[in-house]
């Protein structure tokens, strides 16, 4: 299952270098969600995943062997929430931009705002 989501790590981040290099303002952010989402995916594939087993020791046993950690998943969920509020935001300042420029090519707005 590890050799499954590693390749989709690997996948994902390639799809998102490809969009960031398209050279306009859409692809780049949708780029870099990609890259995000497959970072996540790389932290949650770190805490071991298990199937039919609870991520928490009972409080009665000192280990409970090939127990998922829950604290990756955690702190996807948080990078989740982040991420969206990031892209939201990066959205919207892009909207603002391409309505003052006229243009979501990164190259032309940084030719024009050179003149």
């Amino acid at each position: 299952m590890e050799l499954l989501l590693a390749v989709l790590v690997g996948a994902l981040v390639a799809a998102g270098a490809y969009l960031m290099m398209s050279g306009r303002t859409l692809p780049y952010l949708f780029g870099l969600t990609m890259i995000s989402n497959a970072a996540n995916l790389a932290i949650f594939a770190t805490g071991r995943l298990t199937f039919g087993k609870p991520p928490l020791v009972p409080g009665d046993a000192e280990t409970l062997a090939g127990a998922a950690n829950p604290l990756p998943q955690a702190l996807i969920l948080t990078a989740i929430v982040i991420g969206f509020g990031l892209l939201v935001f990066a959205l919207a300042l892009a909207l603002k931009s391409y309505r003052g420029l006229g243009t979501d090519d990164i190259d032309a707005a940084a030719a024009e705002e050179r003149t």
